[in-house]
């Protein structure tokens, strides 16, 4: 199998790290969707990123589609358990955790293009990503602090738990102004996840896009 995407979007990294866990063996292309966007192209015609292009040539784009086929593989494999539930409430709440931990890292990365690329910025629309994501981090907050056991569902890590680290550490290096010490929880998350091999193997420093191509 082939990743296509670079690690600093938690997106693509989110991907790895499960592929890595489920015990797949896979080539990581880092191309950058602006530097690079030419040879996603072929892949993935929205130049979209993480793009897997599967041992047969099939390809699947979009994090959580290729996420939903790793899971689906770990279960017919039946040899190692799945990093989300099947289904009933587990799975509810871990989608919830990931559809927020996302759209945390939506508003991230729009409000680093809006810094970075606009020459002319959006006061309502910078005050407006802000304030979503100063709540959003709120909500993950209070979630974090009240998980009873290691992880969010209990005590095994799950792809909520993956999500939401991968999303703190980009949006920490993407946004050094913010201060990450008003969400200790998410801090305590953050780092745990940080000090296991598989979140160091699975990393890339941020580098934001290359516009010159």
């Amino acid at each position: 199998m082939i990743l296509i995407g670079q690690y600093d979007s938690p997106y693509v990294r989110r991907v790895g790290i499960a592929l890595t866990l489920y015990g797949h063996a896979f080539e990581h292309r880092p191309w950058s969707t602006f530097g690079d966007g030419d040879k996603i192209e072929p892949f993935n015609p929205l130049r979209r990123v993480p793009t897997l292009v599967l041992d047969n040539g099939e390809i699947i784009i979009e994090s959580a589609y290729v996420l939903d086929w790793l899971d689906e593989q770990a279960r017919a494999a039946d040899e190692t358990a799945p990093l989300i539930a099947a289904s009933g409430p587990d799975r509810q709440k871990a989608l919830y955790y990931i559809a927020l931990t996302t759209g945390f890292s939506d508003k991230a990365i729009a409000l680093f293009y809006e810094q970075v690329l606009h020459r002319e910025k959006s006061p309502v629309w910078l005050e407006r990503c802000q304030t979503q994501i100063g709540a959003v981090l709120d909500v993950l907050e209070k979630i974090r602090a009240g998980a009873k056991r290691q992880w969010l569902l209990g005590g095994d890590m799950t792809h909520a738990d993956i999500a939401l680290a991968c999303s703190l550490r980009h949006a920490r290096e993407a946004h050094q102004a913010i201060d990450f010490t008003k969400w200790p929880a998410l801090a305590f998350h953050s780092a745990q996840c940080e000090q296991m091999e598989v979140f160091r193997t699975i990393f890339q420093p941020f580098i934001g896009p290359n516009t010159d191509n």
